[in-house]
């Protein structure tokens, strides 16, 4: 199983830090705008504007927590299957969740910072990397299954054997159909258990 984290297994970082700044801009995420180089350039210009540096951003993440349920749920999913956890955040960020997620595998991007604190830019890991992990996998011959809720997560859905929306804004569960809409963590297991029966239907066949 791949799957996002923001949204599924922890808050939006950048919500959070815009409800500590006052600054509405930076609430949008990738759930209201698809191009995420767009979205990106968009927070670094307003970081650079108001003179905001990556320990400003971290300051706040230090005082998150993953979402209710979460750590339960990640538990319960890493008990049955391999989970990876593909996200378009950065490490910078996410190290303070790594204990409290119980030190999941996470493939993420990284930020460059410069000697007075202000993020200059992001590294992607690789272009399209959600959607090309999942193509490698299947052709490692493993069977797959996604989850996210934005638009920068399609595409790995749509690489999946089957792609799960988890609480996703309307726009996007409306645009993409195809996907089955799961609204809590007992929905998602519950499309996990039907996968995983699925899967061993179709091993018993072969």
């Amino acid at each position: 199983m791949a799957t996002d984290l923001e949204g599924i297994l922890l808050p939006e970082i950048w919500i959070a830090f815009a409800e500590k700044t006052g600054i509405e801009q930076l609430r949008l995420t990738t759930r209201d705008v698809a191009d995420y180089d767009e979205l990106m350039q968009m927070r670094l210009g307003i970081l650079r504007e108001h003179r905001l540096t990556l320990a400003d951003i971290q300051a706040v993440v230090d005082t998150m927590e993953p979402l209710p349920g979460a750590v339960d749920f990640l538990n319960w999913a890493r008990a049955r299957l391999p989970v990876i956890i593909i996200t378009d955040s950065f490490y910078e960020l996410l190290t303070p969740f790594l204990p409290k997620l119980v030190y999941p595998t996470i493939f993420a991007h990284s930020l460059t910072v410069g000697p007075d604190g202000l993020i200059e830019g992001y590294r992607l890991r690789l272009p399209h990397g959600k959607r090309r992990a999942l193509r490698t996998f299947r052709e490692l011959g493993f069977r797959t299954l996604a989850v996210g809720d934005s638009y920068n997560d399609v595409a790995m859905l749509a690489e999946a054997d089957r792609g799960i929306l988890f609480r996703p804004p309307a726009n996007v569960s409306a645009e993409y159909p195809q996907f089955t809409v799961t609204q809590g963590y007992g929905e998602l297991q519950d499309q996990i258990g039907r996968f995983l029966t699925d899967a061993v239907i179709s091993h018993g066949a072969d």
